[in-house]
């Protein structure tokens, strides 16, 4: 049986968060592989107790919770989840060119983000630990890995997705301005009745993860990064 891992993906708000408890944590449990979603704290009102969660995406944010969980145990694994389109400051962002592949904007992002987490908590093996996805262009493109399901069960056109698939090439692809962001597609398709953290997660889960894995090579290649460690001596 493959060892027993415990991840700690800190993520960007309520739909991630759901989206790990509800799809990606039983997939992971079957593999023995154990995970928890907290939200990143944005915020807090020292004068009533009240912490704000989610929302604005900065680094230095993020980077308190990771920080957090690597200095807790060497035996955890820590992890983030953000969306590039929701990103408003981070590490290796100002390199971003308008031609970059999906590919390339998860790269730059993800590798600027683990090399400033290891420049600022070296003593906690985070070269080893920490594995940060960036949702290129943001979560909801998850959801386009089978537009038949994603169609039937939004009560939208499947002809409607299939084109953009086909302008795009995959998932990952499609384009994050504010008109055409994967999630903005589907507010126009469905005039404005889709909800991520409602309908998002019940398609998500009929998807599954292995669907997702497919059509997404930057989603697929974070869950390996993660998983390997289960093969390492």
């Amino acid at each position: 049986m493959n060892k027993h891992i415990t991840v700690e993906v800190v993520v960007k708000g309520p739909t991630e968060n759901r989206f790990i408890k509800q799809v990606l944590a039983p997939y992971w449990g079957m593999r023995n592989i154990f995970v928890h979603a907290p939200v990143v704290r944005t915020k807090a009102d020292g004068r009533h107790g009240i912490v704000f969660k989610g929302g604005d995406i900065r680094f230095e944010r993020m980077e308190r919770q990771i920080g957090d969980f690597l200095s807790q145990r060497e035996d955890t694994i820590v992890a983030s989840f953000v969306d590039y389109y929701g990103i408003k400051e981070w590490p290796g962002y100002s390199a971003i060119r308008e031609n970059d592949t999906p590919q390339m904007i998860a790269e730059r992002l993800n590798m600027a983000a683990k090399e400033q987490i290891c420049q600022d908590y070296a003593d906690c093996t985070p070269a080893q630990r920490y594995f940060p996805f960036t949702a290129v262009h943001e979560f909801e493109a998850l959801l386009f890995s089978d537009s038949r399901v994603l169609a039937e069960m939004l009560g939208i056109d499947q002809a409607d997705v299939d084109d953009v698939l086909a302008h795009c090439g995959s998932p990952e692809a499609i384009n994050n301005s504010p008109e055409t962001a994967p999630s903005k597609r589907l507010d126009a398709w469905t005039r404005n009745r889709y909800g991520k953290t409602t309908n998002g997660i019940v398609i998500a889960k009929t998807i599954g993860i292995d669907k997702m894995r497919l059509a997404c090579p930057n989603f697929d290649a974070w869950l390996k990064s993660i998983e390997s460690i289960q093969t390492e001596e």
